[in-house]
């Protein structure tokens, strides 16, 4: 068995996420309450009764998902005590701070302030330069890359999340995207546009790497005690100053999400456990596994769903 773990990012928050790991392990509201502390913000109150708009202001939708994601995997860490050996981490955009937490690169408190500015930082961007994102199921990146690279219209438009073969996420602004939207329509794709206000990951917010980078500059970076997939290459990474520089470019990078999972596959990976909130990752991996392929894909996001998690694998 070789494990590989992943977090989720934005877009799968709920009302109550980690509740139940909060109230049940001592460790787990310790979490919640040193990224209170860290972030300035009442994460256990907003995470638990919303309102939902408040939530997922960019502002606070990072921390909080952030901390749903490091408490499950304590949880995790505190159940397990070591029995199973993980063998990489990887995290879906936001998602990625809890790899680097869980990987040994920064402490939790330091993963609490990055994403924390970082959604500031996007916010803002996303203030001053307004846009949206899109979901297209039924076309290959490819096919997704030529309507985007022959538009010449108004607006920027970029593939933000290679996330499955068939399921690609657009970020640009509004008219942009309504142009390509009907174009890929045209050719038989699906189009879903996602409830967020910022052009995630395009280059409407380019301007916020330049202030990231500087803030990312007196947080101290570790080697990876284990290895960890970063989303700008899809590649592993170990060197403190690239990582950094990863970090400070995937705002405004394409998260490379279905070439991480493939290349896990390739090294022999065949468990994959999802850490946090809700099962947006595993069901990826239903659309990312080769027909044949047998793989183990686990979640767990509260105590009932971690003792089935753990019983998974032991079995």
């Amino acid at each position: 068995m070789k494990i590989a773990v992943l977090f989720p990012g934005q877009g799968s928050q709920f009302l109550g996420m980690g509740k139940e790991f909060r109230d049940s392990n001592s460790e787990c509201s310790t979490i919640m309450a040193m990224a209170e502390t860290a972030c300035g913000l009442n994460l256990g109150s907003l995470s638990d009764d919303g309102p939902m708009e408040e939530l997922t202001r960019a502002t606070n939708l990072q921390p909080a998902i952030t901390v749903a994601n490091l408490i499950s995997w304590q949880a995790f860490v505190s159940e397990t005590k070591g029995e199973f050996e993980i063998s990489a981490f990887a995290g879906h955009s936001l998602g990625e701070y809890s790899a680097l937490h869980a990987s040994g690169v920064i402490s939790a408190e330091d993963a609490v302030k990055l994403v924390s500015k970082r959604g500031f930082l996007m916010g803002r961007e996303g203030d001053k330069n307004p846009g949206g994102m899109r979901a297209v199921l039924g076309l290959e990146i490819d096919a997704i890359e030529e309507v985007i690279n022959s538009y010449n219209g108004p607006g920027v438009v970029t593939a933000a999340n290679h996330n499955t073969p068939q399921q690609i996420v657009i970020s640009g602004s509004m008219d942009a995207l309504d142009a390509v939207s009907a174009t890929f329509e045209e050719k038989g794709a699906k189009v879903i546009a996602l409830n967020v206000s910022v052009a995630n990951h395009s280059p409407l917010l380019t301007d916020a790497v330049p202030d990231f980078t500087d803030f990312l500059a007196d947080i101290p970076f570790n080697t990876p005690k284990t290895p960890i997939y970063f989303n700008v290459s899809a590649q592993q990474e170990s060197d403190p100053v690239t990582m950094k520089d990863m970090m400070a470019r995937q705002i405004a990078s394409r998260v490379r999400w279905y070439e991480i999972i493939t290349s896990m596959l390739d090294e022999g990976v065949d468990t994959f456990i999802e850490v946090g909130p809700k099962t947006v990752l595993k069901g990826m991996m239903r659309k990312i596994v080769p027909k044949g392929t047998k793989v183990t894909s686990l979640q767990f996001d509260s105590p009932a769903t971690l003792a089935k998690c753990i019983e998974k694998l032991k079995a």
